[in-house]
């Protein structure tokens, strides 16, 4: 019995909506309200059905508008909808109603029909006038049972009919869940990626802190106070000052290599300049002539700043190795979401990542980022390499 009453009450409600969807085409053409007024319908028809139908996924309000119309068999289901609602809610709802107004017309003309003028008696479908009580005994309760018959039994029907169509118009289809799902995974990943970077990043800069001012200046420390004993062991035997000379210069060497790993887990000159002042400092050290350009880079999380810095390090050391360059060029600039990096040379060419250069260390480091690397280096030059970075926050 519910059942039935909830799908009259869907038939009725989805005539009214039809009516309106005729009448405010134009208002519903602006997406906001589109939107909303597919999403009401979806809701309908899944309570009508029982089942829990999620929300068709929003194209992103970036996106472009050619983008927007390649989005393929899901738009084409949405601008459909309109015109099959319209189709067959208005012809179903307006069966209910007639149906309905006949079964009270024929009510009232079996109880009621003596009191209309007797030149002017109701009529039951079929234009049957009902102008005695034999007439309202007999043909009214037949045509209200049947009618009534016809709307109970045919109405659910229709209404889960037209449920279906709207839900297979307006869900999204499996595959579309399924890339949903997979969108907000990648976006999860992505997310957690940058966060465990900056961290990563953050560790590093601490454990650069700690070999500086921890275990760099205690060297420093004791080389001082080995090279005033060297100086106060004048007179003392040989193999004493031998012995000292040597502490003094392993201390040295030590001192030498811990400021090539400080260096390498991650620069101070980052912390103390910032990437535009770091890579001035590598232009400027360059063995080739180096053209350096930067642009507008805003706040660069400390992880792409890092890349950034090693990726032109290992190619300038690239050029002045292999490229016989007269000058080279660094290009950095920032656009929207995404770090440029551009070094190129008038050098000879032929580069290759296989020959070791260093060039698949960039790229893994590059990789790790999610960004991209690209190198042109035909024989005879010139050489470009082009790393694309995701530097959003």
């Amino acid at each position: 019995m519910r059942d039935r009453w909830a799908a009259a009450a869907y038939l009725f409600g989805a005539l009214g909506t039809a009516v309106v969807t005729v009448l405010g085409a134009p208002l519903l053409a602006v997406p906001a309200q589109g939107r909303a007024w597919a999403e009401r319908h979806r809701r309908r028809a899944g309570r009508l059905l029982g089942v829990a139908v999620p929300a068709r996924p929003m194209t992103p309000p970036m996106t472009p508008p050619m983008t927007r119309a390649r989005v393929g068999p899901a738009l084409r289901r949405g601008l459909l909808w309109p015109v099959a609602h319209v189709g067959t809610a208005l012809p179903s709802g307006l069966a209910l109603v007639l149906c309905v107004g006949n079964i009270v017309t024929a009510l009232v003309a079996m109880t009621a029909w003596w009191a209309f003028p007797a030149d002017a008696p109701p009529h039951l479908q079929g234009d049957v006038p009902v102008d005695g009580w034999t007439v309202a005994l007999t043909a009214a309760p037949a045509q209200a049972a049947v009618l009534l018959a016809v709307a109970w039994w045919g109405g659910p029907p229709l209404a889960r009919a037209h449920a279906r169509l709207c839900l297979a118009l307006l869900a999204p289809t499996p595959a579309e869940r399924l890339s949903e799902r997979l969108s907000a995974r990648v976006e999860t990943l992505t997310r957690t990626r940058a966060d465990a970077l900056d961290a990563h990043a953050a560790e590093l800069r601490r454990i650069e802190r700690d070999l500086h001012d921890g275990v760099q200046a205690r060297l420093v420390a004791v080389a001082v106070r080995l090279g005033v004993a060297r100086e106060s062991l004048a007179g003392a035997p040989e193999d004493v000052a031998v012995l000292v000379g040597d502490a003094h210069e392993g201390v040295e060497e030590a001192m030498a290599e811990l400021r090539g790993v400080v260096r390498g887990v991650y620069p101070p000159i980052l912390a103390d300049r910032g990437l535009a002042g770091a890579l001035a400092a590598l232009a400027a050290d360059s063995a080739v002539p180096t053209r350096l350009s930067v642009g507008r880079l805003d706040a660069v999380p400390a992880a792409v700043e890092t890349v950034a810095y090693f990726a032109v390090t290992e190619a300038l050391a690239n050029i002045a190795r292999h490229a016989r360059a007269t000058r080279a060029q660094v290009r950095v600039e920032r656009a929207g979401d995404r770090l440029s990096i551009l070094v190129a040379d008038d050098g000879a060419g032929g580069a290759d990542e296989a020959r070791g250069t260093g060039l698949a260390g960039i790229r893994r480091r590059v990789a790790a980022l999610d960004g991209t690397l690209r190198l042109t280096s035909p024989p005879g030059g010139p050489t470009a390499l082009a790393v694309e970075v995701p530097c959003g926050s």
